[in-house]
């Protein structure tokens, strides 16, 4: 029989002040504290408050005997928003995750992290280590049975003044943006900065190298080209360094500052919590600040150094080959090899002789081995330009009306296109679309337009107005191109007049007639003949000649190799200028 009788359960009370560790099974007496402090910019203001935490931390943790200082974590101008950026915080993590620290302290929650995600993380992961969390000011320890919960809705909170206090900032930064004043601006070559005025400054010895990268790009030398020429000069970047990179030079030739202009906004913050910024392509608005400063360049070098840089980043989709503009050398993108269809590239041989000569040939036999075209040979630069003179005379001598049409069609075509006409047009476009944006905005002032309605119609009209923009760069580049091509028919029509044949190369004369060269072909019997050289030209018309004739006899011919050392420099390709690279075999050279 079973007895009535009931044990009595004895209630053994929890005790909450003190700090166990499950781990080995120890029990310390005293509680390892960790004081975590952080503030988030550099400015006088917030260091003091920095120092000011790590002196209160210091007193209260020696204040308290059964409390033991483990050490302070503090993290001086940081942003709270991104944990991997706070070096002190992640060793604070680290140690207490390595059975170092018993219990952390900070002051909120926003000091600690202002992410939600990131917060209940790290609370949840030292938990599960038996560490606690104390936020001073909202009074949460995370072991607390209610503490999680609680924290939820405490760092939520603390997420949306992030994101308000950013909108804030953001929309300060438009003001400025608009009132005209600098934005996140500390200065680029050629020019110093003034914190206390906010005013920008010439630096003359700077300047000079920004004036070289500019003559030297619309003299035609590529960006890749003139950074191993900088670099070679030992000029140093804004930086101090004195290697040069090709996205550095293409960047100054790309700012408009040193035409004395600003462009502000070019950049912008996705979101508070990633910090990750983003260009511009039209999702923010951009503010254009004209004549702001002293420039360093004219605006029309600049404008002819944007046109040059747009055309040389143009493709054709015509067999998929990229075409070159603003060439450097008659031939660049001019030459092709007849063996295989790929453009030539210019090299420059100096030994065995007193001064540089210069050959092309076929890029793909130069930068991957003859093997890839066999038959192709590096053919003198003075060869080709001979070659030239002599089919341009007979050309002009036999073909007196074919010659005389294609001028007649050429000057018509540049006649009819109007480009100054249609060029006045879209500048009226444009100043109407800007007239309408401001008479918008006096309606949403006015309360006359709803903020959805505006939001579509500005949206539309900007849209319209960059595409406006766009048809005017690309009209007054093709404005310029007409002009410089009625300037070379122009000279060839009165070189073709005097009935003169020309002595020597003439760069003008070839632009203005030729549409290709091809080097290489085939003799009447059908052998590959490397030496033939035929210039198709504008009128239809077509001209080969023999040029092995020009080789000189066998025991003239020089035979060239480089040393492992020099082919290596020698074979760097660049995109942005047709000197290259040497061949790997042994070759001949006529």
């Amino acid at each position: 029989m079973e007895s009535d009788n009931v044990a009595e359960v004895q209630i053994i009370k929890a005790n909450i002040d003190s700090t166990k560790s499950r781990r080995r099974g120890k029990v310390f007496e005293r509680v390892r504290v960790a004081p975590y402090c952080r503030v988030s910019t550099d400015s006088e203001e917030q260091i003091n408050s920095y120092n000011s935490q790590v002196s209160h931390y210091k007193s209260l943790v020696e204040s308290k005997s059964e409390w033991s200082l483990v050490d302070i974590y503090a993290d001086e101008g940081i942003t709270g928003t991104q944990v991997l950026k706070r070096t002190d915080f992640q060793r604070m993590i680290n140690d207490a995750l390595d059975g170092k620290i018993d219990l952390i302290i900070t002051k909120s929650i926003s000091r600690f992290a202002r992410n939600t995600l990131d917060t209940l993380k790290y609370v949840r992961l030292l938990k599960e280590r038996n560490v606690a969390i104390l936020f001073e000011k909202e009074n949460i320890n995370t072991l607390t049975m209610n503490g999680e919960m609680l924290l939820v809705i405490l760092s939520s909170l603390a997420q949306q003044e992030v994101e308000s206090t950013s909108a804030n900032v953001k929309m300060g930064l438009k003001m400025k943006m608009k009132r005209g004043e600098l934005v996140g601006f500390q200065g680029c070559l050629g020019y110093d900065y003034d914190s206390v005025t906010k005013s920008i400054s010439v630096n003359e010895e700077e300047a000079e190298v920004v004036r070289y990268i500019f003559q030297r790009y619309i003299d035609g030398a590529g960006c890749f080209v003139i950074a191993k020429e900088l670099t070679k000069l030992k000029h140093k970047t804004k930086r101090g360094n004195t290697k040069w990179g090709e996205s550095t030079v293409r960047g100054i030739i790309k700012n408009e500052k040193y035409k004395g202009d600003i462009l502000l906004g070019k950049t912008f913050t996705l979101d508070p919590i990633s910090h990750r910024r983003l260009e511009n392509m039209g999702e923010e608005e951009k503010y254009y600040l004209k004549d702001h400063h002293e420039p360093i360049i004219s605006e029309e070098m600049f404008e002819e150094a944007q046109r040059i840089l747009n055309k040389r980043s143009e493709t054709s989709t015509t067999k998929g080959v990229r075409q070159k503009y603003s060439r450097k050398y008659a031939f660049s993108s001019i030459i092709k090899c007849a063996f295989c269809g790929a453009t030539a590239t210019r090299r420059t041989w100096h030994s065995g002789y007193n001064h540089e000569k210069y050959v092309w040939q076929c890029v793909v036999a130069c930068k991957h081995g003859k093997k890839n075209c066999p038959d192709s040979k590096g053919i003198s630069e003075e060869i080709i330009e001979q070659a030239f003179v002599e089919s341009f005379n007979i050309m002009c001598r036999d073909n007196k009306e074919v010659i005389e049409e294609f001028l007649q069609d050429a000057e018509k075509r540049i006649n009819t296109t109007n480009s100054e006409k249609e060029l006045r047009s879209i500048e009226r476009k444009i100043a109407s679309n800007e007239d309408k944006i401001k008479k918008l905005l006096d309606m949403r002032m006015e309360g006359e337009i709803d903020k959805e309605n505006y939001t579509l119609k500005y949206n539309e009209l900007c849209e319209t107005i960059e595409k406006l923009k766009a048809e005017k760069f690309d009209m007054e580049s093709n404005f310029k191109d007409e002009n410089i091509n009625k300037k070379r028919i122009d000279e060839f029509r009165k070189m073709f007049n005097s009935n003169k044949p020309i002595e020597k190369f003439d760069r003008a004369a070839f632009d203005a007639v030729v549409e290709e060269v091809i080097l290489g072909g085939e003799t009447e019997e059908g052998e590959k003949n490397p030496y033939m050289i035929t210039f198709v030209f504008k009128t239809g018309l077509k001209a080969s000649k023999d040029c092995s004739k020009f080789k000189g006899d066998s025991s003239s011919e020089e035979t060239y190799s480089y040393t492992a050392d020099e082919s290596e420099e020698a074979c760097s390709l660049s995109t942005d200028d047709t000197r290259g690279v040497c061949c790997e075999d042994r070759e001949k050279i006529g």
